[in-house]
This record gives structure tokens, sequence and C-alpha cells, in this order.
């Protein structure tokens, strides 16, 4: 079974540079798709209706913002759109589109687009909100009985091995000490693997890079695009790549194989 993941930056965009037809040779069971920023209804056929997928969308209530999709080869059981996290004031966080699951089997897919806190000290406050609360739900996600493969962009790098300079780094959103111990909480403690990790353990494999001048070119990037597996999974992975022969977004495609029966 295959699965890809990628922010595809405007999934529009996306279409225009050819993201789709990369797509569709690459023979994916599942397709995971983060910051989506449009609504379903405008999207063009060609990605509305990928042959030989079947597409579900979360928009967020926000026009031109944020929203994910999955695109299926096979029908799941059961698609859920909601995380169900409310903050203590403001609007449902559901309503910025951040999460959608798909239930196979024995087992679920799911793609999720955590916040940046890029553009100020209120939004880096809502990101860490959205994080307490999310890792309730992925610890409850994690002890369901069923294997999980959680796609996205958690706008965050791990370890220092997972950004290009983590010196100076060190004090900017995506790579903040609480963020990075949020991760450590969430692997080592609720159990959930880094499955890129547990094949690829070399240094300077990034998914995204910033609008810098020549960060592309030089490498200068992050890897803060994940799946996410539960531990009955681990050892079901048998290779990793992170695409960058053509530059769709921003940020780069993420293929896992696993050895997984549909």
């Amino acid at each position: 079974m295959r699965v890809i993941t990628c922010n595809v930056n405007g999934i529009r965009s996306a279409l225009r540079r050819g993201f789709f037809e990369w797509v569709r040779a690459q023979d994916a069971d599942v397709v995971c798709i983060q910051e989506t920023r449009a609504q379903e209804h405008q999207l063009l056929p060609e990605a509305a209706a990928l042959p030989g997928f079947t597409g579900y969308f979360v928009d967020a209530k926000r026009r031109g913002y944020s929203g994910v999709a999955l695109y299926c080869r096979h029908e799941p059981v059961e698609v859920t759109r909601t995380l169900a996290l409310r903050p203590a004031q403001g609007d449902d966080m559901d309503s910025e589109g951040r999460f959608v699951q798909a239930d196979f089997g024995a087992f679920s897919v799911s793609s999720l687009y955590v916040p940046s806190g890029i553009s100020g000290p209120p939004r880096q406050a809502f990101k860490m909100d959205f994080l307490e609360r999310l890792l309730a739900v992925l610890a409850r996600l994690r002890h369901s009985g069923r294997e999980h493969i959680v796609c996205g962009d958690f706008n965050i790098a791990h370890r220092d091995i997972d950004t290009y300079s983590p010196r100076r780094n060190s004090t900017i959103t995506g790579f903040l000490p609480e963020e990075r111990a949020w991760m450590d909480t969430l692997l080592a403690q609720v159990g959930w693997i880094d499955a890129f990790r547990v094949v690829n353990p070399n240094p300077k494999q990034y998914t995204w890079w910033s609008n810098w001048p020549a960060a592309w070119e030089r490498n200068l990037g992050w890897r803060i695009d994940y799946q996410l597996v539960t531990p009955g999974l681990a050892n079901r992975i048998r290779g990793a790549a992170i695409y960058k022969d053509a530059r769709f977004s921003d940020h780069a495609p993420l293929t896992i194989d696993y050895d997984l029966a549909q």
C-alpha cells in the first residue's frame, strides 16, 4: 500500500504545476493533501475527480484558507471530517478544515494540517492550544485498537537533524522548545512512530523550504511533514521517499510504502 502526503499550498496552484499528473504516475492507494485553500465546488475536474480515486474534502469556513483532502483508490468504510476540538473561546477549531480520516477495515488513514504560528504571538498561542487538544485525540486513536496512519503538515521540525540550522532556528515557530517537547511526548510517551525515520535516519531530509533566496537550491529546509503510525505498523514500513525532481509547492511530497492489505 502506497500513501502520499503533501501540503500543496493551494490545490489549484498545484494542479497548474503538474502535481496531479505526477500523482497519476505514482500507483498510490491514498493521497493526503493539506492546505487546499479552495472550496470543493471551486475545483476543476482534474483535481476534484482524480481518475481512479474518490476525493473527500474538508474546507475551511474562511474562503481561500487551509483545508484538507483525501483521495482514496478503494472506497472507505467510513469517513470522519472532524476533530471535535473546541477552544475555550472563539470558533470551533474544525471551522479551519484541518482533519479528514478514512477507515479501511482494520486501519485508518488521516490527513492533518496543524496551524502555523508564523503570523505572531496570538497565532502561536492558538497553535499551542490546538496541539494540547490534539494530543488527547491522537492518544485516543493510538489506543483505539485500530492501526492508524496520520499524514500531514505538523508545522514542527522535531529533532536537530530535521532542520538545516538548529541553533539559528531555535527561536522560530516550528522549532521552538515547547513544540519539540510536544513531539517528544507524542512519540516517546503516547507511542506514535515516525514512519520516515524507521527506514531513513539520514540528515538533510527535508520536506519544506522557505522563500528565502536559494533556500531550495541549497537545501536549507525543514522536515515538518510526517506520516505517523501506530506501533503495529512499524514493521510494515517498506520504503520512504521525498520527491524533489519537480516543485509543486513550498513542500515536497512524502511517499511511504507499507506491507498492508486493503
